[in-house]
């Protein structure tokens, strides 16, 4: 039977023990990992999560009861002991903390008994996913994942502390907010007192902390819990945190440097990790050109190499179709590989197919200047020597190409890269390579729309020299914009916003939003800009993902406490669920099961 605290207190968690309180009496607390009975003692590991302690039990020390309850102890039991400190007997172990000290107990109680846990709590589980994530409060024991929750927990302080320092105030926007769609779907929810009114989730904070920076407060941020309604992919989350920020009175540059400063400090503090400052800055345009991608990994070359003027007059059909519909050749160098298996080449093959790609050319350099090609039976001596020549090939390299529309190349090459860095090893998680990219476009074009949509939001400034654009050539103009870039994931974006009522408006128009649905959807924004705003500029850090790089996690997943799976689903809680009739009759909601 489980006993009580009966006024017994911890005076140490297990690892601020330490060989300076050797011969002093500890009361330590916490979750025995494994006990072993040597016969006439009983060793126990006792975990907390601070770390492990030994303790032991001898039957002349603790006297009969304590040990035949001693004897009793199961892994995952919850127990008080009270004891002394001694140094180790038996040898240090080096991979403790308190690997050179161990208690010798007087007392124990057993405060909660365990049954068998499913799956053992240990670092690097083995365990399937699924099972751990059904049983998160086993999984969460394991010493990896405290880790991973105790420094979000730092670096969350860390930040609060520096933009305190910097003048921010830490102000709480809406839960419940009006739905305004544009991009993600929102989470809906249902208002009893409204009938048929809806609140929406905020996917982000971003109208109320532009209404904060017309309200004269600043600086503002907030660690701020957001939803989206996303189409299912396996590392994102339904809901996820941001480091949110506004500040007024600012452009570009100031941004900027407050947010390098802000991530050097919490880097150097939490991980001990120095990031060099300013921070490299690298335009959209030579972003996408150089890697083929607004997220560039700059941890490594293998940059793409525009060869559309070398072959626009070969004999390859593929090449000179693609260059006549518009499109483009690119190639990337992967140096050394040129003895590649075909069955891995075609491997490739089936990766570029999976980012839109017909196919995949490609020329293998032998060690004695050979070529193999999947195409040069449709070209000239001379016109692969150029080719080879465009992209620096070496004896031994493997040249990779791609022909299509621009934003397929890029997305095929710019992906294709980082597979080649993967499978080559070419890349190290503690290696953390910062990178600002800028100028985004401020319009994209939506092939299944069939319009130009706003890159990031219909708040965004346009560059001053590209404003005359948006009546000329709108998909050249360029924004205030800026993505934070760490080790080919984006950690954060943001820009400057439009406080000009004249372009905000052709901004809406030029998104195809009408006045009346402008004023619908953002009126009581559109309203308190009309009583003098400041200019203003903004930036949220994903925090789950921030988390996951610093710790090297393979998932977001392993750095939030209770997450989501691909679905959308709890495996721990069962949500969402249904609910009882009478619950949606007062809200006047009435579940139409469409059949599958």
């Amino acid at each position: 039977m489980a006993e009580t605290m009966k006024g017994l207190k911890r005076t140490h968690r297990c690892t601020e023990v330490s060989n300076k309180n050797v011969n002093e009496t500890v009361t330590v607390m916490g979750w025995v990992q494994k006990s072993r009975n040597k016969g006439g003692i009983i060793f126990v590991d006792l975990r907390d999560r601070s770390g492990i302690l030994q303790i032991i039990f001898e039957e002349d020390k603790c006297g009969a009861e304590s040990f035949a309850k001693a004897e009793k102890l199961r892994s995952e039991f919850v127990v008080a002991i009270t004891g002394e400190v001694s140094l180790r007997a038996g040898g240090i172990n080096k991979n403790l903390a308190t690997g050179d000290i161990e208690i010798i107990a007087k007392d124990i109680r057993i405060l909660s008994e365990s049954e068998t846990p499913p799956f053992p709590i240990e670092e690097n589980s083995k365990t399937k996913e699924e099972i751990r994530l059904k049983y998160r409060t086993l999984d969460l024991r394991r010493p990896d994942l405290q880790r991973n929750l105790i420094l979000r927990s730092k670096v969350v302080s860390i930040i609060r502390n520096f933009l305190a320092e910097e003048g921010f105030l830490e102000i709480e926007t809406p839960i419940l907010n009006k739905s305004t769609p544009e991009g993600a779907r929102d989470y809906l929810v249902p208002s009893r007192v409204h009938p048929g009114s809806f609140y929406a989730l905020p996917q982000s904070p971003q109208i109320f902390k532009q209404l904060l920076m017309a309200s004269g407060y600043d600086r503002y941020y907030q660690v701020a819990k957001c939803f989206r309604d996303e189409d299912l992919r396996a590392d994102r989350q339904p809901e996820f945190t941001q480091i949110d920020m506004e500040l007024s009175f600012v452009d570009i540059d100031d941004v900027l440097d407050v947010n390098e400063r802000l991530l050097a400090r919490v880097f150097k503090e939490a991980i001990g990790v120095d990031v060099p400052l300013p921070i490299q800055r690298m335009t959209w345009a030579e972003a996408m050109e150089r890697f083929g991608s607004d997220k560039p990994d700059i941890r490594f070359g293998m940059e793409l190499k525009n060869v559309t003027d070398v072959v626009k007059d070969c004999g390859f059909g593929v090449f000179t179709g693609a260059i006549e519909n518009g499109g483009s050749v690119r190639g990337i160098n992967v140096k050394g590989q040129g003895a590649m298996p075909r069955k891995k080449i075609d491997a490739l093959v089936d990766f570029a197919k999976g980012y839109g790609a017909k196919g995949l050319a490609y020329i293998a350099i032998g060690e004695d200047g050979s070529f193999k090609s999947s195409f040069a039976k449709f070209m000239t001596d001379e016109e692969m020597n150029n080719l080879v020549s465009a992209l620096d090939g070496e004896n031994g390299d493997l040249l990779l190409f791609a022909a299509d529309r621009d934003k397929i190349v890029f997305s095929v090459l710019g992906a294709l890269r980082c597979e080649m860095a993967s499978q080559l090893e070419l890349t190290k998680k503690d290696d953390y390579r910062f990178l600002w990219v800028t100028e985004f476009p401020v319009f994209e074009w939506s092939d299944e729309e069939e319009r130009y949509q706003a890159m990031h939001h219909p708040f965004t400034m346009p560059m001053e020299e590209d404003i005359d654009l948006l009546d000329t050539d709108m998909g050249k103009a360029r924004a205030k914009a800026y993505d934070i870039v760490l080790n080919g994931c984006e950690l954060g974006g943001g820009s400057v916003r439009i406080h000009q009522d004249d372009i905000q408006e052709k901004m809406f128009k030029l998104l195809g939003i009408s006045e009346e649905d402008a004023n619908d959807r953002f009126g009581f924004m559109l309203t308190a800009f009309k009583y003098g705003v400041p200019p203003h500029a903004g930036l949220a850090f994903g925090l789950d993902r921030m988390i996951m790089l610093m710790t090297g996690a393979e998932s977001i997943r392993d750095v939030i406490a209770f997450p989501k799976i691909k679905d959308a689903s709890c495996l721990l809680s069962d949500a969402p669920s249904g609910v009882d009739k009478k619950q949606l009759d007062e809200l006047c909601i009435e579940v139409k099961v469409s059949e599958e």
